[in-house]
């Protein structure tokens, strides 16, 4: 399963495009929008790099899950030997790999082109991109089974990740936010990430927490997308 997604990717130039050439872009056009001001490149750009792997990674699995749905590719795999599990963790091991490769390439380019600086370890800076990556298949996958278009699966990013963008302390520290705000910004998993590469970025406190509470997130919300892959009989 990990091998057919990989190659789907490999040979979908428009994915590899959108994987690596749209985040150092969009990070490149960053670093020209605050030129004059770099200081908040360094507090935004940091953050983004938490960003982008759950972004993207929400778009190609929903559209990719969606087109397995309504070509009859995951009802021909869901009749045969293979399981819940083992498609899950086709799809994550194949854009786990492939978010690792994103993130590595990205921080790269924005550490030693763009001149990003963190006081962290880009190692940990990579670890907590490919926990949002993750994070962003099992939305899309979740969010798939109630899309009947590609248009309808995009649809859904505003609704579900533009509010977690906004309260997750990118753009105002959360504890600056009205009570409610905040205490919603607890139950949403991009705060941990944003926190988690903030922590990385300034080599402050551990993320220990952070990537655990993702972690868990994570394992809740693929069992909940496992429960929209029927198993048929026949």
């Amino acid at each position: 399963m990990t091998k057919r997604v990989l190659l789907q990717l490999k040979h979908d130039p428009r994915t590899v495009a959108l994987l690596f050439i749209s985040p150092a872009l969009l990070m490149t056009i960053l670093k020209y929008v605050y030129y004059s001001n770099p200081q908040v490149f360094q507090n935004v750009a940091g953050a983004l790099l938490g960003v982008f792997p759950m972004i993207v990674m929400f778009l190609i699995t929903s559209v990719a899950t969606l087109r397995e749905r309504t070509s009859g590719t995951l009802e021909r795999l869901m009749i045969s030997p293979l399981s819940k599990v083992e498609f899950i963790g086709g799809y994550a091991i194949a854009f786990g790999l492939a978010s690792l490769l994103q993130a590595t390439a990205v921080s790269s380019y924005a550490i030693w082109v763009l001149g990003l600086k963190i006081a962290g370890s880009q190692a940990a800076l990579i670890y907590v991109a490919i926990l949002d990556a993750l994070i962003g298949l099992a939305i899309g996958l979740a969010v798939s089974t109630f899309a009947h278009t590609e248009f309808q699966a995009i649809q859904f990013m505003p609704a579900i990740l533009l509010p977690q963008l906004l309260l997750s302390g990118l753009l105002m520290p959360r504890s600056t936010m009205p009570r409610i705000l905040d205490d919603f910004s607890n139950l949403l998993p991009l705060s941990y990430a944003i926190d988690a590469t903030k922590k990385v970025i300034s080599n402050q406190g551990s993320i220990l927490h952070d990537s655990l509470v993702i972690t868990l997130f994570l394992a809740l919300i693929l069992a909940a997308g496992s429960f929209t892959l029927k198993r048929q009989t026949k």
